[in-house]
């Protein structure tokens, strides 16, 4: 194996491939509350230049792409740090995935009496999921993320361990739940990278989607509305979840869409509402601001061929396994380069979509995006009657040209 600038013919193509590559109301919240070319499309809109990441008033911060998972921005975003009503995330994509939204919920004493920011749930009352879901997310209800716990889980306990082992799945590893509602608890805690993980996963469920963007509803003789202020102050703004409690601080996880490019973005431990907000719509700003859209490869573009010894065909075509999409800065686009792994050639027979290799896109040494390559249509091996065959052809060829 091989780099591609190691190989004339296949540098050739790295070059072609660079080339094509860069064209081109009340608030409450929580206690209260195929062509041998290889094109690569990219928006018409030129990319901002980039501005210095803002200054914000948050201990933690990120800014994810929900797309490709990309990170645009962060502060401080592995540390572990309590995460309050944020954490109702989580509740919500299990009550939804596990749950039947029409399902009857009894509200229990424990549900009942809990403090903090609610949706005053009386015990005995029954309402179904998709209602509690609504109080849950809008209103940041404590009740009824218990009353949700405990119809999907059983027991409290047993629905927080279901929370963290969700978390695990998702690659939130530096993340533990002890309670559906993110009221303080030592062992509660996540961090701004693994809570963005978790919301893009989140933001992948239509019903979730539905649930976050709503500024108000009615439910059952009660009420709602939204405790997220970017749904108000920011252009875009679709979601997510608000939090507060005095450990936690101010917390907020937003999403934000314009044409192709949705962001989630998150911050903890701020000083006040007005703060969140602020850092919130900074770290946004500087994201949309900053980057664009770009398709670094597509499905069926060829990147290269590779040489194929006896067989039918002079060589195969190489094609990624994945499309690469990915949010650029017009920097990172200016110092984009492509390196190609491959073989110097095969040996026939070659079978069609076996992977053979890699394509890795390098930005001032920093791999940020790769995908396997694959051969294309399958070469056999050359046999008797196709030697004989060439043989008359050739024999032919000489003919014509004598005559």
């Amino acid at each position: 194996m091989i780099l591609l600038k190691k190989n004339k013919k296949l540098a050739a193509w790295s070059f072609l491939l660079f080339i094509f590559i860069i064209p081109m109301g009340a608030f409450a919240d929580d206690i209260y509350e195929g062509t041998s070319n290889i094109p690569v499309f990219s928006e018409s809109v030129e990319a901002s230049v980039p501005v210095e990441p803002p200054k914000i008033d948050a201990g933690s911060a990120i800014v994810m792409d929900a797309m490709t998972g990309r990170i645009l921005y962060e502060k401080d975003a592995y540390s572990k740090k309590p995460m309050a009503s944020t954490t109702k995330i989580m509740t919500a994509i299990l009550a939804i995935e596990h749950g039947n939204l029409d399902d009857m919920v009894t509200v229990s004493k424990r549900a009942a009496a809990i403090g903090g920011s609610t949706i005053h749930l009386r015990a005995g009352e029954k309402l179904s999921l998709r209602d509690l879901l609504y109080g849950l997310m809008l209103n940041s209800g404590n009740d009824a993320a218990i009353a949700i716990a405990e119809h999907i889980g059983g027991t409290v306990e047993r629905f927080a361990e279901m929370m963290t082992e969700k978390a695990r799945q998702l690659g939130a590893k530096n993340t533990n739940f002890k309670t559906p509602h993110g009221l303080d608890n030592p062992d509660h805690y996540s961090t701004a990278y693994d809570l963005a993980l978790i919301t893009r996963y989140a933001l992948g469920n239509e019903t979730f989607n539905q649930i976050v963007r709503t500024q108000t509803a009615q439910i059952q003789g009660r009420s709602l509305y939204n405790t997220n202020e970017m749904l108000d102050l920011y252009p875009g703004a679709d979601g997510v979840k608000t939090g507060y409690t005095s450990k936690a601080g101010r917390c907020l996880v937003t999403s934000a869409t314009r044409g192709n490019r949705r962001y989630i973005s998150v911050v903890l431990n701020c000083s006040s509402r007005t703060a969140r907000a602020k850092s919130s719509r900074s770290i946004l700003d500087y994201a949309f601001d900053n980057y664009k859209m770009y398709t670094l490869v597509k499905i069926n573009d060829v990147l290269a061929r590779v040489p194929v010894i006896k067989g039918i065909r002079k060589d195969i075509s190489i094609l990624p396994v994945d499309e690469i999409h990915l949010p650029l800065r017009e920097d990172e686009v200016e110092n984009l380069k492509a390196q190609i792994d491959l073989p110097d050639q095969f040996h026939a027979p070659v079978d069609s979509g076996i992977e053979v290799g890699s394509i890795k896109y390098v930005v001032n040494g920093k791999v940020i995006a790769s995908t396997s390559l694959k051969t294309g249509p399958g070469v056999r091996r050359k046999e008797f009657f196709d030697y004989f065959l060439q043989v008359i052809e050739q024999w032919v060829k000489s003919v014509r040209i004598s005559g």
